[in-house]
């Protein structure tokens, strides 16, 4: 599964039964449940990271891809939105950005 057709499944879901979604059932608990989730699966991506071990890293990844996305989708911020600041900030170098920060 690509991240775009993973970012259209969670707009899918969005307003989907919680009882039939495990999407749905986690934006039904609102904005800051789902950064509660995107938080300790960015922790476990880091702890793995830390160990090493690449498939663990893997599958850590995925799921606090996942999760970051669903936190956004919680604030209607979309993986087009996403895009479009990666996109603005490509006419500079990283370095020259982060100092405009």
């Amino acid at each position: 599964m690509s991240i775009h057709n993973l970012a259209a499944t969670i707009a899918m879901r969005k307003n989907a039964d919680p009882d039939s979604s495990w999407t749905a059932k986690l934006l039904s608990k609102g904005p800051e449940k789902c950064a509660e989730k995107f938080g300790e699966e960015a922790i476990e991506a880091i702890i793995e990271a830390v160990k090493g071990d690449k498939d663990k890293l893997t599958s850590e990844a995925a799921d606090a891809l996942y999760h970051l996305l669903v936190m956004c989708a919680a604030r209607d911020v979309t993986l087009k939105d996403i895009e479009t600041e990666l996109a603005s900030r490509t006419a500079q170098s990283g370095l020259a950005e982060k100092a405009t920060r």
